[in-house]
């Protein structure tokens, strides 16, 4: 696949207006890794760790997979890894996905950054395997190596209490040179990153998708405002639409990203507790905003500081504290099967769609989507008819 992108002299030309000319080959394939492999996909993670972005390249996609077995060899499964990887990277290796890709960062004058550039986060390369291939940027990528970084999330379906929390929290931080990482979504992410902007502090917004799309559609001006004073940063490439794997993927790089990760308001199982989870496997910093024993909207909360050893924040002062902790606990909060997730995610409650498509959608291999397609459907979560499968009830993203 190299050698047609290499061949092809628009993307040759898209490479070169965001790298140096050295550097094309391996931008291209990291760009071409961002399109046919999902987020946090620790198989081509090992694969460009040991044979480098090109290479790997070659293996996932080309014909020559010699030494490549040895290279994945975990507990005797690394040929049935690369097996079953390369069924879900081939119905994505098409060019013209890349260089749509390129198309799309030149018009909103994205950034396109690579691990040992000048703004790479060293922080992110704690994620090991699942770290991300390249990140895409618009706006301030230095924000990415500036210290210190708060991560702050939250509920999207927050209270006025969350939100006060949030702004307060986030706006003496940011005031005091603290950059305020969070997702650029509804409720806490939103306060967070409002206030920071208010008192013309450092933020920086994880998008699920293309940083050309902004997500949810309402923030798209509180987007646009962050991508003008801040950064927005994706993993996906442009042109990639947020999904609910896409954004509990996203939620690794929240929580790698700061220096701590705070709470400040979660049900029993917000999708925050997932960025919780990464914060702590991390050895971050974990804190927890309390709220009142009667809101649902704070039970998570709580959750994470009876169950999860989470330190109790309730002022700026304490989440700079979190900083001088140290190694954090090495506690999970409770998994999600991410294969169903993506899987749903390809799927719709009208349109009927095709093994084959979902293979291509989902970027799972087919003998995995067969056998998630029929325990959903022994769950009534999806249906099949002559016309293919249906999801049978739409789910809101996580």
């Amino acid at each position: 696949m190299i050698e047609r992108l290499l061949g092809d002299a628009e993307i040759v030309d898209a490479a070169r207006r965001l790298r140096r000319e050295d550097e094309v080959a391996e931008a291209l394939a990291r760009v071409a890794w961002s399109v046919v492999a999902e987020p946090g996909d620790a198989v081509a993670g090992t694969l460009i760790g040991e044979l480098g972005a090109v290479d790997a390249l070659a293996v996932a996609v080309g014909g020559s997979r010699q030494g490549a077995f040895a290279l994945l060899d975990v507990a005797g499964t690394g040929q049935r890894a690369l097996s079953e990887a390369r069924k879900r990277w081939m119905p994505r290796a098409d060019p013209r996905a890349v260089r749509d890709a390129l198309r799309g960062a030149h018009d909103i004058d994205a950034t396109l950054l690579l691990p040992g550039d000048a703004c790479w986060p060293a922080s992110l390369d704690d994620l090991g395997a699942n770290a991300p291939t390249a990140l895409w940027v618009r706006g301030r990528a230095e924000l990415l190596v500036a210290e210190p970084r708060a991560s702050l999330v939250g509920a999207r379906a927050s209270s006025g209490y969350g939100e006060h929390v949030a702004a307060e929290l986030a706006g003496d931080l940011a005031a005091t040179g603290t950059v305020i990482v969070s997702g650029g979504a509804y409720g806490i992410d939103g306060a967070a990153h409002r206030a920071a902007l208010g008192v013309s502090g450092a933020t920086v917004a994880f998008l699920a998708g293309g940083v050309d799309r902004a997500y949810p559609a309402g923030h798209q001006h509180l987007i646009g405002q962050i991508a003008a004073r801040g950064a927005v940063v994706s993993e996906p490439p442009c042109g990639a639409a947020p999904t609910k794997w896409r954004f509990l993927a996203r939620n690794r790089l929240i929580a790698a990203l700061g220096h701590a990760t705070v709470v400040i308001e979660a049900g029993w199982r917000s999708g925050s507790l997932n960025t919780a989870g990464h914060a702590a496997a991390l050895g971050r910093p974990l804190g927890a905003v309390p709220g009142p024993v009667t809101s649902a909207a704070s039970a998570g909360c709580h959750r994470l500081l009876r169950e999860y050893d989470a330190q109790c924040v309730t002022s700026a002062a304490e989440v700079r504290e979190l900083w001088g902790m140290g190694v954090g606990t090495s506690s999970h909060v409770p998994a999600v099967d991410p294969d169903r997730i993506r899987l749903l995610d390809a799927m719709s409650t009208r349109a009927r769609v095709s093994v084959d498509e979902l293979v291509r959608r989902s970027g799972l291999p087919p003998d995995r989507v067969r056998a998630q397609l029929g325990l959903l459907e022994l769950e009534e979560e999806v249906r099949r008819d002559d016309r293919g499968w249906r999801r049978l009830r739409a789910t809101a993203p996580a």
